[in-house]
């Protein structure tokens, strides 16, 4: 085995990509050789690092440096500096005053424990660090019943933003007789500023495959589908190429293992369309029909694609299950609190000193995950709310920061922890623009199905910008929350059934911005 004094790690994202991330990795092997130096300093492309939107960015072993929007011409100086003379190019580090580094806790990580240090090109790697031994173990040392009560042990609940026990899903579905059983993979991931499980699939692609292998064999499924976001691109090639590995490598296609279980799993591109998160939605979708959501029951797990039986599961949720069959539900439930365990992946925005993807325990209080994780508030700055779960998610003020972070505590406040998107205002925000920018968003992506949202969704839109342009009254405020309510108690889907959410928690939350703007 050959040793290296330093590791430098290339986050390769969509956001990298776009920096020109594959020319700058050959300049730097070039720089690197120039000095003689490639005995020494090992390069890894590997997937995206804790912190993100900042360009092309290097993490530096054993040394725990991070660097941030490093640019070609930084190349000369940085390999002088750094690995020549053993000077920090303070410049280009991601906190050069050294108070803040990423809390990456890899060893505290179920979901990302892979992503930023493999490479998720290579099946060779994950192999490496264990990859597949949970599927080896389910196929030929579990039976599909011994599978899905693991799961149920667990507490898995589903990562989608509902919450649903996954294992009780799967146990709606497993014990059905059909000719036809299929898995849905939800990767179409529609929410505002929520991104997370595109990060999860670019980091660490063969994850979720063994998470769908594993899912696919507890109920009975040959076929899997992966529903993905038409924009994600390196998911879609990394996602690919991982199937293409794993069929190399027998781990997919006909008798694996020669079990005598069968499996394929294919990637189908959507279209764009925010409705089709909902799992009957993206299921007419899948069939090749417009994407309205359908009546429920019967629910997919009785009858979904092309009405077989279909477990549809999001991204998160089944890059958990390797994990809990490999380890045993035990372990899993020593994450987290008694009521949620595990833990939860959040991507950090707004306005906070670096904006971050990070894995904590469910329970950890948003204090904990601004401050540890994203390095507090951008300097000179003060916390006034935090978007939690995109535009279907509530806006928490000051007083809820040491609410703990989990679907059983933000329950008990008439909050959601919903899809993993943080959004962190400052003191000069207006909540009133913010609210007005999340019913605009759901005027745009109503579907148009149902009247209640429909119609619900324009007056809302017409309500708030009446009240943002300052010709709004009290009167006005009032009637969102009524029209917002009837939406949810009325509307066909999650979608008219959210806008609820964001105004409630507005409007109870920060009233005095509502006086305010309606007293001018």
């Amino acid at each position: 085995m050959k040793y290296f004094r330093s590791h430098i790690l290339v986050g390769i994202n969509e956001t990298s990509v776009a920096a020109g991330v594959h020319d700058f990795v050959a300049e730097l092997r070039q720089e690197i050789n120039k000095h003689s130096l490639q005995e020494e300093i090992n390069i890894l492309e590997t997937g995206p690092l804790g912190f993100f939107g900042k360009g092309i960015c290097l993490t530096v072993f054993p040394e725990n440096v991070n660097y941030e929007n490093v640019k070609s011409e930084d190349i000369p100086e940085l390999v002088s500096e750094h690995f020549l003379k053993g000077r920090l190019v303070k410049r280009l580090m991601l906190d050069s005053s050294g108070k803040f580094s990423p809390k990456f806790n890899y060893d505290q990580r179920i979901v990302l424990r892979n992503s930023g240090i493999i490479d998720p090109e290579s099946i060779d790697e994950y192999l490496g660090v264990g990859g597949y031994e949970a599927w080896e173990k389910a196929l030929l040392n579990m039976t599909p019943e011994g599978i899905v009560a693991e799961v149920k042990k667990s507490g898995l609940r589903g990562r989608g933003g509902a919450g649903f026990p996954a294992g009780l899903k799967w146990s709606f579905t497993a014990p059905l007789k059909a000719e036809q059983k299929y898995v849905v993979v939800n990767a179409d991931e529609g929410e505002p500023g929520t991104f997370k499980d595109r990060l999860i699939m670019e980091g660490d692609p063969h994850q979720l495959l063994e998470g769908i292998m594993i899912c696919a064999r507890a109920v009975g499924a040959t076929k899997a589908w992966i529903y993905i976001r038409g924009e994600y691109k390196l998911c879609i090639n990394r996602l690919n190429h991982a199937i293409e590995q794993c069929k190399e490598y027998g781990l997919l296609g006909r008798n694996i293992f020669e079990s005598g279980f069968d499996l394929d799993i294919e990637i189908k591109i959507g279209a764009g369309a925010y409705v089709c998160g909902e799992e009957t939605a993206l299921i007419e979708s899948l069939e090749g029909n417009r994407g309205n959501p359908r009546w429920k029951p019967p629910f997919p797990g009785v009858e979904g694609l092309w009405k077989y039986p279909t477990v549809v599961n999001n991204v998160e949720t089944l890059a958990n299950v390797p994990y809990i069959i490999k380890n045993g539900a035990e372990e899993f439930l020593k994450y987290g609190t008694p009521e949620c365990p595990g833990t939860k992946v959040y991507t950090i925005l707004g306005d906070v000193a670096h904006p971050g993807l990070c894995e904590v325990d469910m329970g950890a209080t948003l204090r904990t995950v601004i401050n540890e994780y994203a390095g507090g508030m951008k300097k000179g700055f003060k916390f006034k709310a935090a978007l939690v779960g995109g535009a279907a998610g509530v806006i928490l003020p000051e007083k809820m920061l040491d609410v703990k972070m989990d679907f059983h505590s933000l329950n008990q406040y008439a909050a959601v922890l919903g899809s993993g998107a943080i959004l962190v205002m400052n003191e000069h925000q207006s909540i009133v623009d913010m609210l007005w920018s999340i019913l605009r968003f759901f005027r745009h992506e109503s579907c148009g199905k149902c009247s209640p949202c429909r119609n619900g969704t324009q007056q809302l839109y017409s309500l708030i910008s009446k009240i943002k342009a300052g010709e709004g009254t009290m009167d006005d405020v009032e009637l969102m929350l009524t029209i917002a309510q009837t939406m949810q108690q009325t509307s066909f889907c999650a979608l008219g059934q959210s806008p609820i959410m964001a105004i409630r928690s507005a409007i109870e939350n920060f009233r005095e911005e509502f006086v305010d703007i309606t007293s001018k």
